[in-house]
């Protein structure tokens, strides 16, 4: 994990966004998120967060499709870091 990426507000929020069912992501090797339906703003830091192994999709698909997205152990366990 990278404190630049994981300990943003910004990627807190998306963690957030994960962890209440709000979140998808693209089945590819630069996973893209999306919240709400939307493409999210800062793929930058939700490819990081997934190279980081903080979200994944939650299930296998096919390449491009999107599937809802899940948090690693490693994400809650920074975002309960951050809680705290």
């Amino acid at each position: 994990m990278t404190p630049e990426v994981a300990y943003t507000r910004r990627a807190q929020a998306m963690l957030r966004a994960v962890v209440a069912g709000r979140a998808q992501v693209s089945c590819s090797c630069e996973p893209d998120l999306f919240i709400d339906g939307v493409s999210c703003g800062d793929q930058f830091t939700a490819h990081a967060l997934a190279h980081a192994g903080l979200i994944t999709a939650s299930r296998l698909a096919a390449i491009g499709q999107r599937v809802p997205a899940a948090l690693t152990p490693a994400g809650l366990a920074a975002l309960a870091d951050r809680a705290a």
